[in-house]
Protein backbone atom coordinates (compact mmCIF):
# COMPACT_ATOMS: atom_id res chain seq x y z
CA UNK A 1 0.00 0.00 0.00
CA UNK A 2 0.63 3.37 -0.63
CA UNK A 3 2.18 5.88 1.91
CA UNK A 4 -0.20 8.42 2.77
CA UNK A 5 -0.12 11.87 1.42
CA UNK A 6 0.03 14.84 4.13
CA UNK A 7 -1.84 18.52 3.89
CA UNK A 8 -0.26 20.72 6.17
CA UNK A 9 -3.08 23.34 6.32
CA UNK A 10 -3.36 27.06 7.35
CA UNK A 11 -0.20 27.91 6.33
CA UNK A 12 0.47 31.80 6.68
CA UNK A 13 4.09 32.75 6.51
CA UNK A 14 7.36 31.49 3.75
CA UNK A 15 8.87 29.84 7.14
CA UNK A 16 6.29 27.56 7.96
CA UNK A 17 5.53 26.94 4.32
CA UNK A 18 9.55 26.26 3.62
CA UNK A 19 9.72 23.80 6.84
CA UNK A 20 6.53 22.26 5.43
CA UNK A 21 7.89 21.50 2.71
CA UNK A 22 11.33 20.39 3.90
CA UNK A 23 9.81 17.89 6.09
CA UNK A 24 8.19 16.31 3.45
CA UNK A 25 4.16 17.76 3.35
CA UNK A 26 3.01 16.48 -0.34
CA UNK A 27 0.39 19.36 -0.13
CA UNK A 28 0.14 22.70 1.23
CA UNK A 29 -3.14 24.48 1.93
CA UNK A 30 -4.10 28.32 2.58
CA UNK A 31 -7.15 29.44 3.88
CA UNK A 32 -8.90 32.44 1.73
CA UNK A 33 -11.79 32.51 4.24
CA UNK A 34 -11.62 35.85 5.77
CA UNK A 35 -13.27 34.80 8.96
CA UNK A 36 -10.73 32.09 9.83
CA UNK A 37 -7.71 32.74 11.63
CA UNK A 38 -5.47 31.54 9.65
CA UNK A 39 -6.83 33.91 6.56
CA UNK A 40 -3.56 34.42 4.40
CA UNK A 41 -4.52 37.56 2.02
CA UNK A 42 -4.37 36.85 -1.55
CA UNK A 43 -1.63 39.41 -2.30
CA UNK A 44 0.54 38.03 0.63
CA UNK A 45 0.11 34.34 -0.97
CA UNK A 46 1.04 35.36 -4.48
CA UNK A 47 4.10 36.63 -3.26
CA UNK A 48 4.97 33.57 -0.54
CA UNK A 49 3.41 31.32 -3.85
CA UNK A 50 7.19 32.33 -5.58
CA UNK A 51 9.10 30.52 -3.28
CA UNK A 52 7.16 26.99 -3.46
CA UNK A 53 8.24 24.33 -6.18
CA UNK A 54 6.06 23.60 -8.99
CA UNK A 55 6.30 19.64 -7.84
CA UNK A 56 4.31 20.60 -4.89
CA UNK A 57 0.01 21.66 -5.20
CA UNK A 58 -1.63 24.58 -3.40
CA UNK A 59 -4.57 24.04 -2.18
CA UNK A 60 -7.09 26.97 -1.97
CA UNK A 61 -9.69 26.45 0.75
CA UNK A 62 -12.69 28.65 0.26
CA UNK A 63 -15.69 28.70 2.66
CA UNK A 64 -19.33 30.01 0.65
CA UNK A 65 -17.64 32.32 -1.33
CA UNK A 66 -18.10 33.99 -5.00
CA UNK A 67 -17.58 31.24 -7.56
CA UNK A 68 -16.26 33.80 -10.37
CA UNK A 69 -13.71 35.13 -7.34
CA UNK A 70 -12.68 31.59 -6.40
CA UNK A 71 -11.88 31.45 -10.05
CA UNK A 72 -10.26 34.07 -10.61
CA UNK A 73 -8.09 33.81 -7.67
CA UNK A 74 -7.28 30.42 -9.03
CA UNK A 75 -5.67 31.32 -12.27
CA UNK A 76 -3.80 34.81 -10.90
CA UNK A 77 -2.31 32.87 -8.01
CA UNK A 78 -2.11 30.27 -9.18
CA UNK A 79 -3.97 27.53 -7.24
CA UNK A 80 -3.55 23.84 -8.01
CA UNK A 81 -6.40 22.44 -6.47
CA UNK A 82 -9.50 24.36 -4.50
CA UNK A 83 -11.41 23.23 -1.32
CA UNK A 84 -14.98 24.36 -0.33
CA UNK A 85 -15.27 23.96 3.37
CA UNK A 86 -18.75 25.55 3.35
CA UNK A 87 -22.24 24.89 2.50
CA UNK A 88 -21.51 24.75 -1.28
CA UNK A 89 -23.96 22.68 -3.26
CA UNK A 90 -23.13 19.81 -5.53
CA UNK A 91 -24.91 22.05 -8.73
CA UNK A 92 -22.71 24.89 -8.15
CA UNK A 93 -19.12 22.78 -7.75
CA UNK A 94 -20.14 19.97 -10.80
CA UNK A 95 -19.61 22.51 -13.53
CA UNK A 96 -16.16 24.15 -12.79
CA UNK A 97 -13.61 23.52 -14.93
CA UNK A 98 -10.75 23.42 -12.46
CA UNK A 99 -9.77 20.61 -9.96
CA UNK A 100 -11.55 20.83 -6.77
CA UNK A 101 -12.91 18.75 -4.07
CA UNK A 102 -15.85 19.20 -1.24
CA UNK A 103 -15.07 19.11 2.74
CA UNK A 104 -18.00 17.23 4.57
CA UNK A 105 -18.27 17.68 8.03
CA UNK A 106 -19.94 14.75 9.50
CA UNK A 107 -22.20 15.44 12.40
CA UNK A 108 -24.10 11.88 11.88
CA UNK A 109 -24.89 9.28 9.64
CA UNK A 110 -27.46 11.52 7.81
CA UNK A 111 -23.67 13.79 6.65
CA UNK A 112 -22.54 10.87 4.40
CA UNK A 113 -25.78 11.17 1.99
CA UNK A 114 -24.49 13.98 -0.30
CA UNK A 115 -21.02 12.64 -1.39
CA UNK A 116 -22.06 11.29 -3.96
CA UNK A 117 -23.58 14.12 -5.48
CA UNK A 118 -20.20 15.57 -5.39
CA UNK A 119 -19.05 14.49 -8.76
CA UNK A 120 -15.01 14.83 -7.59
CA UNK A 121 -12.49 12.07 -7.19
CA UNK A 122 -11.62 13.07 -3.46
CA UNK A 123 -13.33 14.15 -0.23
CA UNK A 124 -12.32 15.72 2.97
CA UNK A 125 -14.33 14.74 5.94
CA UNK A 126 -13.94 16.86 8.86
CA UNK A 127 -15.80 17.07 12.67
CA UNK A 128 -19.20 19.02 12.64
CA UNK A 129 -18.78 22.41 14.68
CA UNK A 130 -21.76 24.89 15.13
CA UNK A 131 -19.41 27.55 15.15
CA UNK A 132 -16.59 27.19 12.35
CA UNK A 133 -16.49 25.56 9.30
CA UNK A 134 -12.90 23.45 9.95
CA UNK A 135 -9.73 24.19 12.19
CA UNK A 136 -11.63 23.19 15.66
CA UNK A 137 -9.31 21.05 16.69
CA UNK A 138 -12.06 18.60 16.92
CA UNK A 139 -12.06 14.78 15.93
CA UNK A 140 -14.10 13.49 13.55
CA UNK A 141 -15.95 10.33 13.78
CA UNK A 142 -13.46 7.27 12.22
CA UNK A 143 -16.40 4.93 12.08
CA UNK A 144 -18.38 7.79 9.84
CA UNK A 145 -15.02 7.78 7.57
CA UNK A 146 -14.68 4.38 7.50
CA UNK A 147 -18.70 4.24 6.23
CA UNK A 148 -17.49 7.15 3.51
CA UNK A 149 -14.48 5.05 2.31
CA UNK A 150 -17.50 2.78 1.01
CA UNK A 151 -18.85 5.54 -1.53
CA UNK A 152 -16.20 5.15 -4.14
CA UNK A 153 -13.82 8.73 -3.68
CA UNK A 154 -10.93 8.98 -2.01
CA UNK A 155 -10.66 9.88 1.68
CA UNK A 156 -8.59 12.92 2.74
CA UNK A 157 -9.23 12.73 6.58
CA UNK A 158 -9.34 15.90 8.85
CA UNK A 159 -10.57 16.88 12.08
CA UNK A 160 -8.68 16.80 15.40
CA UNK A 161 -5.45 15.26 14.07
CA UNK A 162 -2.60 15.84 15.63
CA UNK A 163 1.15 14.09 16.48
CA UNK A 164 -0.14 12.19 18.57
CA UNK A 165 -2.38 10.03 16.93
CA UNK A 166 -2.15 10.13 13.50
CA UNK A 167 -0.54 6.96 13.35
CA UNK A 168 -3.53 5.51 15.06
CA UNK A 169 -5.97 7.71 12.37
CA UNK A 170 -3.86 6.55 9.46
CA UNK A 171 -4.24 2.64 10.81
CA UNK A 172 -7.61 2.71 11.63
CA UNK A 173 -8.94 4.92 8.38
CA UNK A 174 -6.40 4.08 5.72
CA UNK A 175 -7.14 7.38 3.96
CA UNK A 176 -5.44 8.49 0.62
CA UNK A 177 -4.37 11.74 2.38
CA UNK A 178 -4.67 13.18 5.57
CA UNK A 179 -5.11 16.82 6.54
CA UNK A 180 -3.79 18.77 9.27
CA UNK A 181 -3.94 22.70 10.59
CA UNK A 182 -4.06 23.43 14.45
CA UNK A 183 -2.83 19.92 15.07
CA UNK A 184 0.62 21.07 14.46
CA UNK A 185 0.54 24.85 15.65
CA UNK A 186 1.72 26.87 18.23
CA UNK A 187 -1.00 29.01 17.66
CA UNK A 188 -3.50 30.17 14.93
CA UNK A 189 -2.11 30.57 12.15
CA UNK A 190 1.89 29.74 12.94
CA UNK A 191 3.05 26.18 13.02
CA UNK A 192 5.32 24.06 15.55
CA UNK A 193 8.54 22.81 12.96
CA UNK A 194 9.22 20.32 15.54
CA UNK A 195 5.24 18.89 15.83
CA UNK A 196 5.13 19.00 11.76
CA UNK A 197 8.00 16.74 11.80
CA UNK A 198 6.43 13.95 14.24
CA UNK A 199 2.96 14.55 12.32
CA UNK A 200 4.36 13.96 9.00
CA UNK A 201 7.08 10.97 9.92
CA UNK A 202 4.06 9.26 11.77
CA UNK A 203 1.36 9.63 9.22
CA UNK A 204 4.26 8.20 6.60
CA UNK A 205 5.35 5.39 8.90
CA UNK A 206 8.90 6.48 9.35
CA UNK A 207 8.85 6.83 12.76
CA UNK A 208 6.81 5.21 15.54
CA UNK A 209 8.40 5.96 18.61
CA UNK A 210 5.72 7.90 20.36
CA UNK A 211 7.82 8.41 23.39
CA UNK A 212 9.85 11.28 21.34
CA UNK A 213 6.97 13.91 21.92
Amino acid sequence: MSLVKVKICGLTCLEDVLDAIDLGADYLGFNFYSESSRYIDPQKAQVLFQDIPPNIPKVGVFVNEDLQRVIDLAIKLPLDILQFHGDEKPEELNVLGRPWYKAIRLKNENSLQSISFYHCDWILLDAFSEKEYGGTGQLASWDLVKKASQLGKKIILAGGLNEENIAKAVATVQPFMVDVASGVESLPGKKDKKRMELFIKRAKHELKDQSLV
